[in-house]
């Protein structure tokens, strides 16, 4: 069957790395050659500024010429080449990039998926009644934190009069306390209208029998 209708090709394709290498081999092996025969032409050259115009120059300049032919044979195939080492190395940067891009595309494709797994678990409406409750929560404290500082027994509404007067009595106790001294007691704990003697009690049982001896008579 195979002799019919030929057998398959196993052997592996050949990649831009392969071609790039044979390329290099190819001009490498090319290089060799025309440094030979630039070796050649210069000594051809040297021969031929000795020689002498006649058949023996002319054979000797014949050879030279066709060594120059070869070389520049030689050259324009390594110059070919280069040209497709270049176009290679064109392609093997396109290929990358389309890699890179490949991979870049995966990449953004996973994510994508992921995200929407993640966001497909959150429920808005239970995010958005747990945020209402944090806000009555805190409405809440500060509530509590308002009663708690509340004062008590201060007037909520004070003139700019009664300021004026509290502060022009505190200015004049202030003066006064400045002219009896430190040691000087304020004005409320003294008694200077009354005299320094003890007061007299009356004894209630002494007056009854007063009341009774005179009723008696």
């Amino acid at each position: 069957m195979n002799r019919l209708f030929g057998s398959r090709n196993a052997a592996p394709k050949a990649t831009l790395n392969d071609a790039m290498n044979s390329i290099d081999d190819r001009v490498s092996s090319l290089d060799v050659k025309i440094s030979k025969l630039n070796s050649e032409l210069t000594t051809y050259q040297q021969k031929l500024s000795k020689m002498r115009d006649g058949a023996a120059k002319n054979t000797v300049k014949a050879r030279a010429l066709k060594l120059l032919r070869q070389r520049k044979q030689l050259e324009s195939q390594k110059d070919q080449l280069m040209s497709q080492s270049w176009n290679i190395s064109q392609a093997q940067m396109t290929t990358e990039n389309l890699k890179n891009t490949m991979i870049t595309v995966d990449a953004l494709k996973t994510s994508n998926k992921e995200l929407k797994k993640t966001y497909g678990k959150i429920n808005i409406d239970k995010l958005e009644s747990l945020q209402d409750e944090m806000l009555d929560l805190i409405d809440q404290s500060n509530e509590l934190q308002d009663a708690l500082g509340r004062s008590y027994d201060v007037p909520d509404d004070i003139s700019e009069s009664e300021l004026d007067a509290e502060l022009e009595a505190l200015g004049d106790e202030m003066e006064l306390e400045d002219e009896l001294g430190a040691d000087a007691l304020p004005s409320y704990l003294t008694d200077t209208g009354v005299d320094d003697k003890l007061p007299t009690f009356i004894d209630e049982d002494k007056e009854e029998e007063k009341k009774e001896t005179v009723a008696a008579q």
